[in-house]
């Protein structure tokens, strides 16, 4: 009886078996959605990993002092202003230096006068000394005083010139092309010279931006300069609009001992003003650029136990995991040096539902990589 009921239960689970595997085929021919993107072929700049920090310093800063003291009488210019090279800052009460100016002219005149009548009596007593009709002590005495008012004449003329600078000095000009800073004294203030401080001017047009790399990248940097100019980009947390394009114009003449780096700086027009004293920025340095390089977005790539490996859409929507070699990275895209062909199709997102062989369904596309975005140096 026992065996009558077992065969026909033996029967049923065959059957729900046999049931099951017809449906796995089923399942196994729905394509699993994806994201792709195919691989381009650009050229790619060489950058410092990771991205230095560096700060914005005027290329000039002048800190304008009193060169003689005195009340300010005007001030030409409002505080933040641009200025440039000449224009006129501060005015001091000229009338005392004025005054000291009209003095030593009146001095000079009076013992040029004198100078003038001692030589025509000095001539005189030279040729009634020649004609022994006067001393020995005559002759010296107009002598002696002919030399006592050309001294004085010369003197006069050195206290002249000396108020002539004088009355200039109240009259405070911009040393060069630049922006204000605040006022220290304003109209009606007495400051004395030179140790009171007016204002500071610097100069932003163009501008410097100074950052430090680890010293292993000298060699590089060295070469790579003498060979062509090295382009410099700054970017900030906020900025409007690309980021602003320099070149690297100085490296420091020694290594810094306790952090092992090398200072750096890079020139900017700033034509538009978007760098600012004082300012910290992220810092690209371009060192060379890999052209013709294959890229991909760095989605695709993916870690393996055997190393790095992508998916790759082949033409019947089947995927390939493709073992790779990747080089440098981009804020989006990675270098792929070898196992990857331009122009062929990687999967970006959804691998983890991927084998070899599955077959997928591409339901949209990443934008291809751009030069623009910045890369790192190996």
């Amino acid at each position: 009886m026992r065996k009558n009921l077992i065969i026909p239960t033996i029967v049923m689970l065959a059957c729900w078996l046999a049931g099951c595997s017809k449906s796995s085929p089923v399942n196994e021919t729905v394509p699993v959605p994806v994201l792709a993107a195919q691989a381009v072929v650009t050229n790619v700049p060489v950058r410092i990993d990771p991205p230095p920090v560096g700060h914005v310093m005027p290329f000039s800063s002048v800190t304008i002092r009193p060169q003689i003291g005195g009340i300010i009488s005007r001030i030409h210019f409002q505080e933040g202003q641009e200025v440039k090279k000449g224009d006129l800052l501060f005015t001091i009460d000229p009338r005392p230096a004025q005054a000291a100016l009209e003095a030593a002219r009146a001095a000079l005149a009076r013992d040029t006068a004198q100078l003038r009548n001692a030589k025509i009596q000095f001539d005189r007593e030279q040729k009634l000394f020649d004609q022994k009709l006067v001393s020995q002590d005559e002759f010296d005495t107009s002598r002696a005083t002919l030399d006592e008012l050309t001294g004085s004449v010369a003197a006069d003329q050195s206290q002249l010139t000396n108020a002539q600078l004088n009355l200039e000095f109240t009259a405070i000009r911009a040393p060069f092309d630049g922006r204000t800073g605040s006022l220290q004294f304003h109209e009606g203030n007495v400051v004395k010279a030179p140790d009171d401080t007016l204002l500071t001017i610097n100069q932003i047009h163009p501008i410097y931006v100074v950052f430090a790399v680890a010293e292993r990248y000298l060699p590089v940097i060295q070469r790579e300069m003498a060979a062509k100019p090295l382009g410099v980009t700054a970017t900030y947390e906020n900025l409007a609009g690309p980021p602003p394009h320099g070149e690297l114009t100085f490296i420091d003449n020694s290594v810094d001992v306790t952090t092992g780096t090398i200072e750096l700086k890079a020139t900017f027009a700033n034509t538009d003003g978007v760098l600012w004293p004082g300012q910290f920025v992220q810092v690209a340095l371009t060192l060379s650029e890999l052209t013709n390089a294959v890229v991909v977005p760095s989605q695709a790539v993916q870690n393996g136990q055997n190393g790095q490996f992508v998916y790759v859409v082949k033409a019947d929507q089947t995927v390939e995991q493709r073992p790779i070699k990747s080089g440098i990275t981009l804020d989006s895209g990675t270098v792929v040096e070898t196992g990857l062909s331009a122009g062929e199709t990687v999967v970006t997102d959804g691998q983890l539902r991927l084998a070899p062989g599955v077959k997928v369904s591409v339901s949209g596309s990443r934008q291809p990589v751009t030069t623009s975005a910045p890369t790192n140096a190996p």
